[in-house]
């Protein structure tokens, strides 16, 4: 579904990623987990085009993301960020309804599927009406998601989209999110730094440092199996509770 291949982004001669490649296959969430600059989020941007890619190709559902027009690539992949991205000026209602309207839905079929999201996303009928100055940054997040998923995307890049939540929303507003019908059919790529929600959201998982990848596997071979010390290091004193953690997580399917 995605394939990165020796992707490389550098800015004013810094190199940011270096020579970056892993593929997602469909239906599976892909996580890239590390410190702030490590080059996570650099990653992730290149494959809608909000960041162009130095070298290196990008290919997702068989094509070169470099031969479509960014606003073309980008209404096919569904994006989250950490700081939601709501136009401020439009109501809940009208930022969800974003793109079917570029996708020329009619007006009824967008009422009804904003309907369908905010109840899915737990949010009341009457928040359509409201701009999101008046909800709370747990609600704003959950319109993002419900703005990311309504054209019912095949690809969905996640960037921190629960780090700016306090823990207690932060851990509800994920609960709901990962329990969506809808996100079971969905080939995702997560960023994050925590290690507990990578290990929770992610079949496979890339562990980067100064924008290179140092060790990717599922959950089990970095915890169990790490490749150097700095991987070790990385889930440091964590590492048996995070590894009971896993298996709990495991053994509940």
């Amino acid at each position: 579904m995605i394939v990165a291949d020796h992707i490389s982004k550098h800015f004013n001669g810094i190199e940011a990623v270096k020579d970056v490649s892993f593929r997602v296959g469909e239906g599976e969430t892909m996580v890239l987990l590390g410190t702030s600059g490590c080059g996570k989020t650099t990653t992730l941007k290149m494959f809608n085009r909000l960041i162009e890619a130095t070298s290196g190709r990008i290919e997702i559902l068989g094509k070169n993301i470099s031969d479509e027009k960014p606003e073309i690539l980008r209404r096919s992949i569904g994006y989250v960020s950490q700081n939601n991205g709501l136009f401020p000026h439009y109501t809940v209602a009208e930022n969800i309804a974003v793109v079917p309207k570029l996708l020329n839905w009619q007006p009824g079929d967008i009422q009804d599927h904003t309907a369908r999201w905010l109840e899915q996303l737990k949010l009341p009928l009457h928040f359509k009406t409201k701009y999101p100055g008046e909800l709370s940054g747990g609600q704003q997040q959950r319109v993002t998601i419900a703005r990311a998923l309504i054209a019912d995307p095949p690809v969905l890049l996640l960037d921190e989209p629960f780090g700016a939540l306090d823990p207690v929303t932060r851990a509800s507003v994920r609960k709901d999110f990962a329990e969506l019908p809808a996100l079971q059919q969905k080939t995702v790529v997560l960023v994050t730094h925590d290690v507990q929600e990578a290990l929770q959201m992610g079949d496979h998982i890339c562990l980067m440092d100064k924008g290179s990848i140092v060790q990717q596997g599922t959950p089990g071979d970095l915890l169990n199996r790490p490749v150097n010390d700095f991987v070790h290091a990385f889930f440091g004193q964590q590492l048996d509770d995070i590894s009971r953690i896993y298996e709990r997580i495991k053994a509940q399917g």
